[in-house]
């Protein structure tokens, strides 16, 4: 099958948007078919080429093509989507085309089905709803005015009746497309995923499965991701000043961001500096090493618009192949993945001392930890990016059935 995937992203990313796109079409490539990923031009110079930052060997099904784009935002933006239609237009060149970029789906279906391939939409959030949030959550972003939010609103029930094939990243967005737009055929739920390793096996010898000696032992929690005040970052740093023994472990955060800042100077104020080490920002094929450097991977999430149904961490399923001790907020969406007491310690969201008191659980009850942990890397091939590819390869051959 030929398919066109449409990611309006600077290329190579180092936000998880840029980690998913490359790791469905690469996965979708090794099944056998024919991918070509539109995105922008590289920023820095000299341009990094994709699959070696993201720690992926050449595959001759994959194509990675950059719209030529230039100037401010907007002129970049008009410009990528007058190459995306360029490379749309006509049946005889791609299968499906599939984008997560609701205006961009939104511009395709302006196209009569018979001048196009079928559009297939991998939806990762209510546009309306988290435009509205973000002001609250990310301290960059602005408020929407009524008219983008209302124009939000109307792609959204553009996109759900008008696209051939619809993908949600959690089922509780899936009931939420629903409860707003009515059923709709060829619509899954496909959970984002994970890299594993060929004959990776589960590492029992890490030092939160073993007997310890109190007196020279301190575990480490690590965290992995962005620094968003919605990611939770905070909640953890507040829950390692009440556990003196454990150290923290910060993998993620831009520079150029105000978060990383803000919560190294959180640190500061806590008395805890000098037992958490931020690590910044780091290439995605280092992540799973630095995550089994670990005890316990903290997943802490407080609730919000977004992450309380909507969102499906590349962390978490990180988290699981680690084959570490996992505690996690008691969210909606991530209880559609980790079960409290059978693969992870779910607490309540945004509470530090239940997150404290977690993390002295797993330190000090080895066994559970060690249960736990097993139990999640057994359950990660399930949302390995293979069997994403797979699962999204299912609803092509629906999609692609129904336009014969």
């Amino acid at each position: 099958m030929r398919i066109l995937y449409l990611a309006d992203i600077r290329f190579p990313l180092e936000r998880a948007n840029g980690i998913q796109t490359i790791e469905t079409c690469h996965a979708l490539a090794r099944r056998g078919h024919d991918v070509s990923l539109i995105v922008r031009p590289d920023t820095h110079t000299p341009a990094r080429d994709p699959l070696t930052y993201y720690g992926l060997p050449p595959h001759a099904g994959l194509h990675i093509d950059r719209a030529p784009v230039a100037g401010p935002a907007f002129a970049r933006r008009i410009g990528y989507l007058s190459f995306a239609l360029g490379r749309a237009a006509g049946t005889a060149r791609s299968d499906v085309i599939m984008t997560r970029d609701l205006g961009v789906a939104s511009l395709l279906l302006a196209v009569p089905s018979s001048l196009r391939a079928p559009v297939v939409y991998e939806s990762h959030g209510y546009a309306p709803d988290v435009a509205a949030a973000l002001p609250a959550l990310v301290e960059t972003a602005t408020q929407p005015s009524h008219a983008k939010l209302r124009r939000l609103a109307d792609r959204e029930a553009k996109v759900w009746k008008g696209a051939e094939g619809y993908v949600t990243i959690t089922g509780a967005l899936a009931d939420e497309m629903r409860t707003r737009h009515g059923a709709r055929e060829r619509s899954v739920v496909v959970h984002d995923g994970v890299r594993i390793p060929p004959g990776a096996r589960f590492d029992a010898g890490h030092r939160s499965l073993v007997p310890h000696a109190a007196s020279s032992y301190s575990p480490i929690v690590a965290y992995a991701g962005h620094l968003y005040p919605w990611k939770g970052v905070d909640v953890l740093l507040e829950a390692l000043a009440r556990v003196p023994r454990a150290h923290g472990f910060i993998i993620g955060g831009h520079a150029e961001e105000p978060d990383l800042g803000r919560l190294k100077a959180l640190a500061g104020r806590l008395g805890i500096a000098g037992r958490v080490q931020f690590a910044g920002i780091v290439e995605p094929s280092r992540v799973a090493d630095l995550l089994r450097d670990a005890d316990i991977l903290a997943l802490p999430n407080p609730a919000s618009a977004i992450s309380t149904r909507f969102t499906s961490p590349l962390k978490l399923f990180e988290y699981m192949s680690a084959g570490r001790a996992i505690v996690a907020s008691d969210l909606p969406s991530i209880r559609e993945v980790l079960h409290h007491e059978v693969d992870a310690l779910l607490i309540a969201p945004g509470d530090p001392e239940e997150l404290a008191a977690a993390i002295e659980r797993l330190d000090s009850q080895p066994a559970l930890a060690a249960r736990l942990a097993r139990a999640a890397f057994d359950a990660a091939p399930e949302y390995s990016w293979d069997r994403r590819a797979e699962r999204l390869e299912q609803l092509f051959d629906e999609v692609t059935a129904a336009r014969r």
